[in-house]
Order: structure tokens, then sequence, then C-alpha cells
């Protein structure tokens, strides 16, 4: 059998995953599961909210890299949903998919997006994979060099409160930088000015 035969849920992996075997692989399985040291590792099925709470967040950020670039001829960047990050690739792939990125554009072409073109990445908390959220992939995409990184804690109908962490290089990991939370935050400077427009992140789920 080949990983390629493999690449279903039901199915236990032959051998490591790697970026090259993951361009191939299909995009049904791709959108299922992550690369964790060429080990493929369940994502988990977002609620409502989270989706909600992903795309609103992600308007925002585009609508600061707009105005960022508007002010800046020298920027390029973009931001998006489930890109798919590599974050490195020896000695075994690691290759992740936060929630939004803000990020360098890139080409089109591009489906694979080195982790050195990431300014943020976010995550919106998962209840099944707190520990992921919070341990795993904090020192990951600090491992990665990935300057910001951003945690979001949802409940059932709103975003109730948003971490910002920055990236320390002289420790190699994230500090908290500042604490959002509704009618107390509206903006950030770093790495680029984001306004937070709190009412657009309540009755996530109508």
């Amino acid at each position: 059998m080949s990983i390629f035969d493999w690449a279903r849920p039901d199915n236990v992996q032959p051998e490591p995953i790697t970026v090259g075997i993951w361009r191939e692989l299909p995009e049904e399985f791709r959108r299922l599961v992550e690369v964790v040291n060429g080990a493929a590792v369940r994502c988990a099925s977002p609620t409502g909210a989270h989706r909600e709470a992903a795309h609103r967040l992600r308007t925002m950020l585009e609508a600061a890299a707009r105005e960022h670039m508007a002010g800046d001829s020298s920027a390029y960047l973009d931001a998006n949903e489930d890109v798919e990050v590599v974050l490195w690739e020896v000695p075994q792939a690691a290759i992740r998919r936060p929630d939004i990125a803000l990020f360098d554009r890139v080409p089109a072409d591009l489906r694979l997006l080195p982790a050195r073109h990431l300014k943020i990445a976010v995550e919106v908390i998962a209840p099944s994979h707190v520990r992921t959220d919070r341990l795993a992939k904090m020192r990951e995409y600090a491992a990665a060099g990935i300057p910001w990184y951003w945690l979001v804690s949802v409940s059932d109908t709103e975003v109730t409160a948003i971490e910002t962490y920055g990236l320390d290089h002289s420790v190699g990991h994230y500090r908290l930088a500042r604490l959002l939370k509704p009618q107390t935050a509206f903006a950030v400077d770093l790495p680029i000015r984001i306004q937070l427009d709190w009412d657009q992140l309540t009755e996530l789920v109508l």
C-alpha cells in the first residue's frame, strides 16, 4: 500500500509525511489533518461560532492590511483562513493550518506557505484542543519564528477575549503582549495597526 492509497481517515499511517507527499495528497484528506513531525494529526471539528469568529476576524485583518499598504507602498500583505503553513521540513515535516494568518502576499500558485512569510498566526481555541492551541502550537509557531501569535476565546455566541503574544527571540518563546477584551481594547499596533470592532464579534450564531 502506498501512502497515497493510505490517505484515508480509517487507515494507519505507513510512513512519515514529507512536504512532497503532502502536495500530492487528496484535498479532502488534507482538510482533516495537520502534520506534526511527519505524523498526521486529526484537526478539531470547528463549531459554528468558531468558524464565524475566524471569518469576522479575518475581515478585520484584511481591512488592516489594506490600510497599512495604503500608507506604505513597500508593504504587500494578505490575510486568509485555513492557510497551509510549512513550519519546517527537517528532520520531519510540520505543517499547520492556523484559523487565520496575516502574511506577506505570495504568488497564487504557492499552495504551501513557508512560515517565514507569516506576521500573525491566529487560533480560535477549540474546547477539545485547548492544550494543542495553548501549548503545542505555541511552541511550534515560536520555533518556526512566527513573530505574533493570537489566541481567541469564544463562548457559544461571542468572542470573549483575544490574547496577543509576541515572540521573544532572545529566549525563543512567546510573551503575552496584550489581553484584549470587549469594551476595553479596540486596536493593536503591532505588527500593523489592527482595529477591532467588538460589535462584529458578538451574535456569532443566530
